[in-house]
C-alpha cells in the first residue's frame, strides 16, 4: 500500500503556467517558480508548461495586460496602449489547447493572471478602479470550459494542504478514468472503478456518494456509452468537495468495522481512540490510517486492500501528514 492500488502505465500529465517552473515568461522578463511544483511534485507528474500571452506572440518583455469592463465577460487590453485588445487570441489559443492537449489530467494556473487565473482577478473600470465583481482569465476560461470535468487548480492555493491533496487526489482519479477507457469500459470494469472509490467518495460527498451507488444500482437499464460519461462528471464534481473531519472520521469507523471479528478489544480501544483524536484536532489523519493500515495488513481483506481511499497518491507526497 505504498503507491496507487491501479499502477499508472505512464506519469500523469499535468498542464502548467510556463512562469511557475521558472521559465522566464512574464512580462516583466522573469518567472514566478513555484518551488512546490518544480522540485516536488515533478517527480510524481510530467508538466506540459504553457504560456499563452508568449504563443499569441506577445514579446518579452511586454506592456503588461489587464482585464477591463464587464467582469462576466471582460476584455483583455494593454496597460499603456488600451487599443491593444488580446482578447479573441487569448480566447483563440485556450480553445485550441484544449484540444491539442486531450491527454493531460490536471492543469495548474498562474493566479491572478489576465490570461490564466481561475477566479479573482482584478478586472479594471474607466478610471483605474478595479470592479468589486472579479473576473477569469481568458486563456484559462475557454480553456477549462471545453474541459469541465478536468481537475484545475491555481498554484497560490497548493499552499493549502487540504486544496493541495484535494486537487493531486482528484488529478489520480481522472487519470486512472482515462486508462480504464483506453483499455475499454466495460459494465463490469465501471463498477469496480466505483467499488474502488466508494470510500473516498463518502469522505468527500456522502450525498453523492448515496446518489452514484444508485445510479449505477440500475446500470443494466441504461446505455453504457451515455451512463459512464454522466457518472465520471458527477463523481468529479464530488471528489472536488474537501473532505472534513467529520467525514473522514465516518469513513474510518466503517473501514474499522471490518476488523471487529479479529481484534482485541484493546486493539479496538486504540483505534478508536485514535479515531477520536484525529475528529478533534489533536492528530492528523496520517496517524489513525497509519494504524488502519498496520491491521489490515495482518488481516487482509481484498475488499479494503483496493481501495483507493486508504492511497490516493503517492505516499512519499505525505499529503495527509497535514491534513
Amino acid at each position: 500500500m505504498n503507491s496507487p492500488q491501479i499502477p499508472l502505465r505512464d506519469k500523469p500529465k499535468l498542464g502548467i503556467s510556463a512562469c511557475l517552473l521558472g521559465n522566464e515568461v512574464r512580462y516583466n522578463g522573469g518567472h514566478k517558480e513555484s518551488r512546490l511544483c518544480n522540485r516536488t511534485l515533478n517527480e510524481y507528474f510530467d508538466f506540459v508548461p504553457v504560456c499563452p500571452e508568449v504563443a499569441i506572440g506577445l514579446g518579452i518583455p511586454r506592456e503588461p495586460i489587464r482585464l477591463v469592463g464587464d467582469p462576466a465577460a471582460p476584455r483583455a487590453v494593454g496597460t499603456v496602449r488600451r487599443e491593444m485588445d488580446v482578447s479573441a487570441p487569448l480566447a483563440a489559443y485556450g480553445e485550441r489547447m484544449a484540444g491539442e492537449l486531450s491527454d493531460i489530467c490536471g492543469y495548474i494556473f498562474m493566479q491572478q493572471s489576465p490570461s490564466c487565473g481561475l477566479e479573482r482577478v482584478k478586472v479594471y473600470q474607466d478610471g483605474g478602479r478595479p470592479s468589486e465583481a472579479k473576473g477569469r482569465g481568458l486563456f484559462a476560461q475557454a480553456f477549462c470550459a471545453r474541459h469541465p470535468d478536468l481537475p484545475v487548480e491555481e498554484d497560490g492555493r497548493l499552499n493549502d494542504p487540504v486544496l493541495r491533496e484535494n486537487f493531486i487526489t482528484r488529478v489520480f482519479a481522472y487519470a486512472e478514468w482515462q486508462q480504464l477507457l483506453q483499455d475499454g469500459l466495460t459494465p463490469k470494469a465501471l463498477l469496480g472503478f466505483h467499488s474502488r472509490y466508494k470510500y473516498l467518495l463518502m469522505a468527500s460527498d456522502p450525498q453523492q456518494y448515496k446518489t452514484l451507488g444508485r445510479l449505477l444500482g440500475n446500470l443494466h437499464q441504461h446505455d453504457l456509452r451515455e451512463l459512464a460519461p454522466r457518472y465520471f462528471s458527477e463523481l468529479m464534481a464530488a471528489l472536488k468537495k474537501c473532505a472534513t473531519r467529520r467525514t473522514h472520521s465516518n469513513v474510518l469507523q466503517h473501514l474499522s468495522g471490518y476488523f471487529k471479528q479479529a481484534l482485541s478489544s484493546t486493539d479496538k480501544q486504540e483505534m478508536q481512540q485514535l479515531i477520536s483524536q484525529y475528529r478533534n484536532g489533536v492528530v492528523p489523519l496520517v496517524v489513525p490510517m497509519t494504524l488502519l493500515k498496520h491491521h489490515l495488513r495482518r488481516n487482509p481483506d481484498a475488499y479494503l486492500a483496493q481501495q483507493s481511499y486508504l492511497q490516493p497518491h503517492p505516499e512519499n507526497l505525505s499529503l495527509r501528514n497535514a491534513l
